[in-house]
């Protein structure tokens, strides 16, 4: 994947390569795997007809699977449907998972929709100092306390974060990570997940059609947000862009 400039907040905090990934997820009652096949999708007019598959897809009635060439992957399952899209050299006005949500819910208007959900993930990478991980998660996100004096000392730290937001719930998980690409070594990451939560469920099916049509509406706006939290919030003056003290600096474990 293509790595990007994180934004930097008042001037003063160096850009970061970082990778972005986008997924959203449309939950419905009447949702079956076995209706995502390729044709289907295509000669509704779901997808673009020109649209080559990257693979053999996977279709059974648990399981839908159909990833594209151009980094798209659809995957269904029951009562589920899954789009995701890598950034790579994309803007977001070039994205296609929020277009064919759009497309699935017009032509597909009787499937009893549950809910909405908008996942984007940030991954920063940090190549040149894996301890400035640990440290990142030990000084920045949380207090000093006895309870990292375990054994040799904490390891590893994943930490879930749940807003009430003016329109929807956004939870953000923060974990370590690991990139592995082939004949190259690990590098260690930072990766920020987030899940803008949406109640479309209303008192008719029109009603609900009309809270699913402005949740999807509303990605590019919940991706910006998602994009400032991480970069203003997180990232400005963290640690991970600081000097690490000497008594930090040691080989992490694997994660």
């Amino acid at each position: 994947m293509q790595l990007s400039d994180l934004p930097s907040g008042g001037g003063s905090t160096p850009s970061i390569k970082f990778i972005e990934e986008l997924a959203i997820i449309i939950t419905a009652k009447n949702l079956t795997p076995t209706m995502m096949s390729q044709d289907f999708l295509k000669f509704s007019g779901i997808v673009p007809q020109n649209w080559q598959l990257a693979q053999q897809p996977i279709l059974n009635p648990n399981l839908a699977q159909l990833n594209f060439q151009n980094g798209v992957s659809i995957t269904a399952q029951p009562g589920t449907l899954s789009l995701s899209e890598s950034l790579n050299n994309k803007t977001l006005q070039e994205l296609s998972i929020a277009p064919i949500a759009r497309q699935y819910v017009e032509k597909l208007p009787h499937a009893e929709y549950q809910g909405f959900s908008l996942n984007p993930k940030i991954v920063v990478p940090i190549p040149d100092n894996p301890a400035a991980i640990r440290y990142y998660f030990t000084q920045s996100l949380l207090n000093q306390g006895s309870w990292q004096d375990i054994g040799r000392g904490l390891i590893q730290a994943n930490i879930n974060l749940l807003y009430q937001l003016e329109k929807c719930q956004l939870s953000i998980s923060i974990s370590q990570a690991t990139l592995q690409a082939p004949q190259q070594n690990p590098l260690f990451a930072v990766l920020f997940a987030g899940n803008f939560n949406y109640n479309v469920v209303a008192n008719n099916q029109q009603q609900t059609i009309n809270h699913l049509a402005q949740a999807i509406h509303s990605w590019q706006d919940d991706f910006k947000t998602f994009r400032e939290i991480v970069s203003y919030k997180f990232l400005e003056q963290s640690y991970l862009l600081q000097p690490i003290p000497e008594s930090m600096i040691f080989p992490m474990n694997t994660l």
